[in-house]
């Protein structure tokens, strides 16, 4: 066993930052963040160059990547290839996403994400179905033919998954899917979140109080807050214990719309990152197709032929710099919304988004840009 110190940057273990400080690691278990000073004489010590080292990033929507749609390879090599792809830029913990498909497109998602844990693949932590319980007024990409209401045929095999699987998110539309399923599902350890809805306001508490405890993509295909409306956004930011997801690549939300819902839900995670990422990451593929659709990539967007959003092309890093450069959060702040944030709203989070003595560190290094400059 090789203990050595890693110290000449920042330290942010998940919840805040250390400065003048150093991790000490057991080949690659975690064991403690310590005074420079303190460093015991048995560490070798490595000087990095700055920055901030910090654990690998988590991501709750990824629906791709590597030139890869999960929808298209619902397979372990599929997996294999989307996790190795957001390794790249730092992702650490991820929940493969399907999009809106059919139920044997649907199972064999469940059977390849159960298997490829099975199996080690790195970074593959549970599932997440975005659909196909949503509503045909807020599809964005998603194929409407494919959408439709929860059966109870539909609880079971969800029920079923979530005994199989150690984290299974699920995104649903309150119009598709009733108060009494979501508690079915909650009750079950399911991770119910809201979108893709119309949904009213007084909808919306309802499932939360049935059990839905996060939201999907916030402000992006949902009932918007209205003045006599207040919708899903509405609830979202005024309900205590619901957390968020947020694309934050400047496209998908305005900066100044992020400000406020930051300000709305001060409380730790209660909003976090997502990329929602496609086939293109980490790839320079121009272009894909979903549900036989073509997906155009230009200019830092991602959209069908008709213009219609079709996930984002973004990665953590880049979110980083906007929100600390343009939204204008502390990097404290920014970090967590990346790695502790996102894992807080996991069923089974184990050591994923935070630093854990007896854990594997899985920990980067950003520069003080946030340019992913890799493991540690």
């Amino acid at each position: 066993m090789k203990k050595r110190a890693l110290t000449g940057a920042r330290i942010f273990d998940g919840a805040q930052i250390y400065d003048d400080a150093a991790m000490l690691l057991d080949d690659e278990i975690f064991e403690a963040i310590v005074p420079d000073h303190a460093i015991p004489s048995t560490y070798a010590v490595t000087q990095v160059a700055g920055g901030t080292i910090l654990p690998g990033f988590v991501d709750v929507q990824v629906n791709g990547g590597g030139g890869v749609m999960f929808n298209d390879e619902p397979s372990v090599e599929g997996l294999r290839t989307i996790a190795n792809a957001h390794a790249g830029n730092g992702t650490r913990a991820l929940l493969p996403t399907l999009i809106t498909d059919t139920p044997e497109c649907l199972h064999a998602a469940v059977d390849a994400v159960e298997h490829a844990i099975k199996e080690g693949v790195a970074g593959i932590i549970g599932l997440h179905l975005e659909g196909p319980h949503i509503s045909v007024a807020k599809k964005g990409a998603h194929d409407p033919a494919l959408i439709r209401p929860m059966l109870d045929a539909d609880a079971a095999f969800l029920l079923d998954a979530a005994r199989r699987l150690p984290n299974l998110m699920v995104t649903v539309a309150p119009e598709n899917c009733s108060p009494e399923q979501i508690g079915l599902l909650s009750d079950a350890g399911v991770i119910v979140s809201l979108g893709h809805t119309d949904c009213s306001f007084a909808d919306a508490k309802a499932a939360f109080a049935a059990g839905a405890r996060c939201v999907t993509h916030l402000f992006n295909a949902m009932s918007q807050l209205d003045s006599r409306a207040p919708g899903l956004v509405g609830a979202a930011l005024q309900t205590k214990g619901v957390s968020a997801g947020l694309i934050a690549d400047g496209i998908h939300v305005h900066a100044s719309s992020m400000q406020v819902a930051l300000s709305a839900k001060s409380e730790s995670g209660g909003i976090f990152l997502v990329t929602d990422a496609m086939a293109t990451a980490g790839s320079r593929i121009a272009a894909f197709r979903l549900n036989g659709r073509k997906v155009l990539r230009a200019n830092g967007r991602l959209t069908l032929e008709d213009g219609t959003l079709a996930g984002a092309d973004i990665d953590f890093p880049k979110s980083l710099s906007l929100l600390v450069n343009e939204v204008g959060i502390s990097p404290d702040r920014a970090l967590g919304m990346a790695t502790s944030a996102p894992a807080r709203c996991l069923r089974m989070p184990g050591a994923a988004g935070r630093f854990l003595a007896g854990n594997p560190a899985n920990a980067i290094h950003l520069n003080d840009a946030f340019h992913y400059l890799g493991a540690v």
